[in-house]
């Protein structure tokens, strides 16, 4: 009976030991999440149904995989936590790499010719405002509140 009891005890102490950290990281990969924008990764019809739904703007970050602005974009203004918050609360976010999938198709329907491109969406589908080139986290906010007033 003893041995029983110590069994169980054993082996509810060895699940807490291994199930804790992956507790502790989900929490903390939950946390860093609110301190970068979420985004949809190459999806326009994925972030279309998300805005309609939401009614919310779509802002786009239209960039390539080789372009150094953009991967400087993500580095640094996307993981702003006032850009992120700002972004995360009042858009729906999608990055869309602009050489696979549907990229080409967008990138010759909206006629972009540089990246990154930014552009903020109707929730129909609509360009309100639009920005090519890196700028900065606090550029990055007024850019969307510029859009949300039109």
């Amino acid at each position: 009976m003893l041995f029983k009891q110590l069994r169980s005890v054993y082996l509810t102490l060895i699940l807490f030991i291994i199930v804790l950290p992956f507790t502790a990281q989900a929490q903390q990969h939950k946390a860093d999440d609110s301190k970068q924008i979420t985004f949809i990764e190459n999806s326009w019809a994925e972030a279309l149904k998300q805005a309609s739904a939401q009614n919310k703007y779509i802002f786009v970050d239209a960039y390539a995989s080789w372009c150094g602005p953009c991967k400087m974009l993500k580095a640094t203004s996307f993981k702003n936590s006032k850009a992120a918050t700002f972004y995360n609360k009042n858009f729906i976010n999608v990055a869309i790499d602009m050489e696979k999938g549907d990229g080409p198709q967008l990138a010759a329907q909206w006629g972009l010719q540089a990246y990154p491109t930014l552009i903020i969406f109707s929730a129909t589908g609509k360009p309100v405002l639009g920005s090519v080139g890196y700028i900065n986290a606090d550029q990055l906010v007024r850019f969307g509140e510029a859009a949300l007033k039109k």
